[in-house]
């Protein structure tokens, strides 16, 4: 009975947050959100809590969109999710989210897996700063979590505050990059992200490939943003990698126009 009274205390508390703050506490995350993967006879529960041992307490139809987002659990911010090895992060329970809709008449938990960037909704955008990457998901699995594993080499990229936080680094580059590759980044960072020395723009979108997401096992994720005014993409194909414990998804090959690395 606490634990309901408090994550009630709680909805409440978030339900009356004003429509200035932030899309998502977690610090990334697009304007507005919609319902995915939900059948069109169905409907998507909003629970008191997040989990289903929680009461129901509204619902969303399956087509919802303009949803606004005020945080999720496990907290997953960029500064944590990028340090997690693999199976910490497929240790981590399902994702549930504090959600709740732009006439602010309905607000409740819901399950993560059933939402998705809502692009098209008016005031919404994908735009962002570098620090605080977009990550367009498709609800498969591991297609999502390559994307996510791109989007976190940028956030950690952007945001480091010592040498001994850039991803780059020989401590840290293999929770990206294919082990074999790593004596081959040393001295490189913002080329192979940006396919330059100096950044000055942003990320417009991260995204699994619309034609060919995966093919063979191997994942292609798209990287668009814009540099000094001047749009441009990087590709990048991952893969599992069987010299890695656990033979985890990583890069192992970032495209740019002309050339590739390595």
């Amino acid at each position: 009975m606490r634990k309901l009274f408090l994550w009630g205390a709680l909805l409440c508390a978030m339900a009356l947050v004003p429509p200035t703050a932030h899309a998502e506490i977690d610090g990334h995350g697009p304007d507005a959100w919609r319902v995915t993967g939900v059948a069109g006879d169905d409907v998507l529960n909003m629970r008191m809590g997040p989990g289903t041992d929680y009461l129901v307490i509204d619902s969303l139809a399956p087509n919802a969109r303009g949803l606004e987002q005020i945080t999720c659990v496990p907290l997953l911010i960029p500064s944590i999710s990028h340090r997690l090895t693999e199976a910490q992060r497929e240790s981590l329970p399902q994702r549930w989210c504090l959600m709740r809709t732009g006439d602010f008449k309905k607000a409740g938990w819901v399950a993560q897996r059933f939402l998705m960037e809502d692009w098209g909704q008016q005031g919404s955008t994908p735009a962002t700063d570098p620090g605080s990457t977009v990550v367009q998901t498709t609800g498969d699995a591991m297609i999502d979590g390559a994307a996510r594993l791109v989007g976190d080499i940028y956030t950690a990229f952007e945001t480091q505050s010592s040498a001994a936080q850039n991803p780059f680094d020989p401590t840290l580059v293999r929770q990206y990059f294919f082990a074999e590759m790593v004596p081959a980044l040393s001295g490189h960072g913002a080329d192979v992200l940006y396919d330059a020395q100096d950044f000055q723009g942003r990320i417009t979108r991260i995204a699994p490939d619309p034609d060919q997401p995966m093919l063979q096992g191997m994942i292609t994720i798209n990287v668009d943003f814009t540099n000094f005014g001047r749009p441009d993409r990087a590709v990048f194909r991952l893969r599992a990698d069987t010299a890695q414990p656990g033979a985890p998804v990583r890069i192992f090959r970032v495209e740019h126009d002309g050339w590739s690395f390595p």
